[in-house]
């Protein structure tokens, strides 16, 4: 799988180390980030703009969005038909990440951040199998094709 695509398999690689990054490493947003988020939105709502949107909901918003990538990269890897395989890996991936996160300081684990993770791969796995559609069916065609005709026999 990984060797029949070197660069699907790079750039999965990539994205994860940046997921890592992002999640693993010490609290990047502090007070004053933080502080920056909430005026900014706060600005966006005195314009009648995302006025249901808050702190929390931006959080877990951000959670789904970066988990969306990860599914569609996963199921890409594995291929259509595995899709519960992709689904499978993605929720390791959060359950490990809020797991190490009880160790690191400044970062505070959250059932939130697995439902939201979870929601993110499962959006990434549905649209990777919707862009994906149109070639599968036309190699299950062709599947078909080839299976039906009678093979030639050679002298």
């Amino acid at each position: 799988m990984l060797h029949r695509h070197p660069f699907l398999s790079l750039l999965t690689g990539g994205y994860l180390v940046f997921v890592a990054w992002l999640t693993l490493t010490p609290q990047p947003i502090d007070a004053s980030d933080q502080d920056l988020i909430i005026q900014v939105l706060d600005a966006l709502h005195a314009r009648g703009h995302f006025e249901s949107i808050d702190y929390a909901r931006l959080e877990f918003l951000a959670n789904i969005a970066l988990f969306v990538p990860v599914g569609m990269f996963l199921l890409l890897l594995f291929g259509t038909g595995q899709w519960w395989l992709a689904g499978l890996a993605s929720v390791a991936m959060t359950l490990a990440i809020e797991t190490v996160q009880r160790e690191i300081p400044g970062r505070v684990p959250d059932e939130r951040d697995l439902i939201a993770n979870a929601a993110g791969a499962a959006i990434g796995i549905l649209i990777a199998v919707v862009l994906t559609l149109p070639a599968t069916i036309r190699r299950r065609r062709r599947r078909r094709v080839r299976t039906s005709t009678p093979a030639t026999v050679r002298r």
